[in-house]
C-alpha cells in the first residue's frame, strides 16, 4: 500500500495556525498567508493537501472560504477538505470549486446516511474523519465527547465507497508527543477502508513507525512538527516512499 504525507493548513480567520488539542483559544499563526503557505508545501516535495477549516468546524457551516479558494488557484495538489460540511449542498459546492476530496466528520456521526449517499454517489471523493480522545468520538470542532467508539464508527461506513478515513487523538494534536500508533493500527485492522494516521506526529520516525506497524495504514498528516522545522520535508518524503 502506498503511504502518502499530508501536510495541513489550518484556517483560523483568514490564516494558516494550529492548535493544541483542538482548542480554539491555543491557536499558534505560522502563516497570514494560506495560498503562500499552500505554494512553500508545493515547493518542499509534498504532493497532497489537507485543509481544515477551524472556524467552519465549530460553527457548523464553511467560513474561510476566500483563504481555501486562494489554496486552490495556488497549487495543483489535490486538496482534501474539512470542516463545517453537513450538507449535500456543500459537499457538491466544494467539489464544483476544484476540492479532490471533501473530509466529513460530525456529519459522519449525526447523519450518517449523508456520508453514505455521498460516497455511493461520488466514489473516492468523501472522506470520514474520525476525531477520539481516548477512543471514544469527539465533534463539533472537538468540542463535545460523543458515547461512540471510534471502531464502532468506522465499521458504519465499510462497503459504501468512503475514500479513507482520518483518524485524530485528539489528547495528542498539536503537542508533539509522537502520533498513537495502536490507536491507528486498531482502525486499520477493523476495516479495509484506507486509515490516515492523525494528531502527535513529532519526528520522522513517528513515518517510519506507522509504515512499519504491520497494519495497513494509508498515510498521515503532518502538522505542528513540520511548521516548527522538527520534521525535514525532505527526509519525511524519503521515508514515505
Amino acid at each position: 500500500m502506498s503511504f502518502t504525507l499530508y501536510p495541513a493548513i489550518d484556517l483560523k480567520d483568514g490564516a494558516c495556525v494550529r492548535l493544541l488539542r483542538g482548542e480554539m483559544d491555543a491557536a499558534t499563526v505560522f502563516n497570514t498567508d494560506p495560498a503562500d503557505q499552500a505554494r512553500a508545501f508545493h515547493a518542499m516535495g509534498f504532493t497532497h493537501l489537507h485543509v481544515v477549516d477551524i472556524n467552519g468546524a465549530f460553527a457548523g457551516t464553511p467560513v474561510n472560504r476566500k483563504a481555501v479558494t486562494g489554496i486552490l488557484k495556488a497549487t495543483r495538489a489535490p486538496v482534501q477538505l474539512g470542516g463545517g460540511i453537513r450538507t449535500r449542498a456543500q459537499i457538491d459546492a466544494w467539489l464544483e470549486a476544484g476540492i479532490a476530496r471533501v473530509i466529513l466528520g460530525t456529519a459522519a456521526l449525526r447523519d450518517p446516511e449523508l456520508v453514505k449517499t455521498a460516497a455511493r454517489a461520488l466514489p473516492g471523493r468523501i472522506v470520514v474523519g474520525i476525531d477520539a480522545k481516548e477512543g471514544m468520538v469527539a465533534v463539533e470542532g472537538w468540542a463535545e465527547t460523543s458515547d461512540m467508539r471510534a471502531t464502532e464508527l468506522a465499521k458504519a461506513f465499510e462497503g459504501c465507497g468512503v475514500a479513507a478515513i482520518i483518524a485524530t487523538d485528539i489528547s495528542r494534536d498539536g503537542l508533539k508527543t509522537g502520533v498513537n500508533v495502536p490507536f491507528t493500527a486498531e482502525l486499520a485492522n477493523t476495516v479495509t477502508i484506507p486509515i490516515i494516521a492523525s494528531g502527535g506526529v513529532k519526528s520522522v520516525d513517528d513515518i517510519r513507525a506507522l509504515r512499519t506497524s504491520g497494519s495497513p495504514i494509508a498515510g498521515t498528516i503532518l502538522g505542528r512538527a513540520l511548521y516548527d522545522g522538527d520534521i525535514d520535508a525532505g527526509e519525511a518524503v524519503r521515508a514515505a516512499e
